[in-house]
Order: C-alpha cells, then sequence, then structure tokens
C-alpha cells in the first residue's frame, strides 16, 4: 500500500515557500509504486546506494551499501533485492531492519547525475535463496517499495570511478581483509572463522 507522500510538517513548510502546487504536481507526475523498466536498468547499473533506517524507537542510521553492479536486483515489479556483505559485525542497518521495516534506499550515479529514492518496507531473509546467486553475501534485504520517484540532480558532483572496490566479493576469489580487522585491539574479538584471524 502506497504512503501518503506529504505530512503536516512538509504541508506547513511548503505554503510557507509558496511551494505546495508544485510538490502536489511532482508527487502527481513522478511518484510511483511500481518500478518502470528505465528504473530497472537505473538500478542494475548502480555500485551503489544509501539505506537510511531507523530502530524502534525512530532514531535514525543511515549506512553506504556497495557492490558489483546488478547486485540491486528489482525482482518483482514493486520489490527489490539486495545482499548483505560481511561489515563491521555492528548490524545498525539490519538490526534497525529487524526493529522498524520502514527503510528509505538513495541510488546516485555521480557520472551521470542522476538519482532515484525508493521508500518501502524491508524484510531480512537469513535463508533467501537469492544467496547462492551473491558469493559472500550473509543475508538478503527484500524492500517492497511504497514510493518511487526520481529526484532533481542538479546538487550532484560529477565524478569518475577509478577503480572497482577489490572488497566487492566475487565467484572464485577471496577479497583482501580490510586493514582495521588486522589491529591487535580487534584480533581477540574476531567472529569464528572470519578470515582476519589467520
Amino acid at each position: 500500500m502506497a504512503r501518503p507522500m506529504y505530512h503536516e510538517h512538509s504541508r506547513a513548510l511548503q505554503d510557507r515557500f509558496d511551494s505546495r502546487r508544485l510538490a502536489d504536481a511532482l508527487a502527481e507526475r513522478l511518484l510511483r509504486v511500481r518500478f518502470t523498466q528505465e528504473d530497472r536498468d537505473f538500478i542494475a547499473r548502480q555500485r551503489l546506494f544509501f539505506l537510511a533506517t531507523a530502530d524502534a524507537q525512530g532514531r535514525p542510521d543511515c549506512s553506504h551499501k556497495g557492490g558489483a553492479p546488478g547486485f540491486v536486483r528489482v525482482i518483482e515489479d514493486d520489490v527489490l533485492a539486495f545482499p548483505s556483505y560481511d561489515g563491521n559485525g555492528m548490524f545498525k542497518s539490519l538490526g534497525n531492519v529487524a526493529a522498524n521495516p520502514a527503510v528509505g534506499l538513495l541510488f546516485i550515479d555521480f557520472e551521470k547525475p542522476r538519482r532515484l529514492r525508493v521508500n518501502g518496507v524491508a524484510a531480512l531473509h537469513l535463508e533467501d535463496p537469492l544467496l547462492l546467486e551473491y558469493p559472500g553475501a550473509q543475508a538478503i534485504v527484500r524492500v517492497r517499495a511504497q514510493q518511487i520517484f526520481p529526484n532533481c540532480p542538479r546538487y550532484i558532483p560529477t565524478m569518475q570511478v577509478v577503480a572497482e572496490s577489490p572488497f566487492v566479493p566475487a565467484a572464485g576469489c577471496n577479497p583482501p581483509v580490510p586493514a582495521w580487522k588486522k589491529r591487535p585491539e580487534f584480533s581477540a574479538v574476531l567472529p569464528a572463522g572470519d578470515p582476519a584471524r589467520g
């Protein structure tokens, strides 16, 4: 079910700055709950996105999620999925998803400035069939979209990818161990089986 685009505080500011008509026109023309083919193609090209979550008390957190192009997949007209790879073990984002499924995803193309927002309801899957398609993934997150809309790209700086991250898991190769995991203060507390323990 789609959630309202604006609430009373958004409306108050729209009225203060005389942008209510513009806001309504943008929502009417751009807001959708199903991914278009253009959305699917754009998402499939991305190497990263930003994930906004909140805990059960509404305290926010935002994190960067990255992978090889195609690591985020639109798997239904209104559902996308992405893997959770090894991180710092804090599980801030995934813990929040388990406590409060409301999420916001922001996809940004820095090479050809463009961005797409997806707000929806997330579910964490520790035993998902898609795990077989993502070497190194610990879990799969599926997001049912409630709001999909592009944003004006005018403040996005144009940047260039210089190199792919060597840490992105891929079939047939072991990514390098991040330097921070080799620090003495963390060696005794690494999870069993972590490659950095060797």
